[in-house]
């Protein structure tokens, strides 16, 4: 069983990105499942230090456009939505090129808050940063 609010395409989740942040650091959504989000940011200048590697906070950023798009993928958007409350990285593994790849699954999904796992691996699919992220759920003003 779905998780998800509605049936939603990755192609139209990715159209409401431009010119965001998200477009800015290359993050595109590649898979959405029953109950996890996936996308995917390319390594490029703009996205790392300059030692050469990915920046965490470029690593946070991929992590919180996933955990923060599927939470409110799980929100009916007439009556409320998801924002972030507190999020936490641990960085693990260095990413010089290549694209970093990004999975997104609940850990908690309640009434006012959620809390998501979001993981990040390289191209040869090692693990490079584990987040937690939580997010309240606020009601839409009428």
């Amino acid at each position: 069983m779905s998780i998800w609010f509605k049936d939603y395409s990755v192609e139209s989740l990715n159209s409401h990105n431009t010119n965001t942040m998200v477009d800015h650091c290359d993050i595109s959504l590649t898979q959405i499942g029953e109950n996890f989000l996936e996308g995917q940011m390319l390594v490029s200048d703009k996205v790392k230090q300059p030692f050469g590697i990915v920046h965490g906070g470029a690593n946070c950023v991929l992590a919180e456009t996933l955990g923060s798009i599927a939470g409110n993928l799980t929100c009916d958007p007439t009556k409320a939505h998801a924002v972030g409350l507190s999020i936490f990285t641990n960085h693990i593994k260095a990413v010089r090129n290549g694209v970093v790849k990004g999975v997104a699954k609940p850990q908690h999904l309640g009434r006012t808050t959620q809390v998501w796992n979001i993981e990040t691996f390289n191209d040869a699919h090692q693990l490079t940063s584990t987040t937690q992220l939580t997010l309240s759920i606020v009601k839409k003003l009428k």
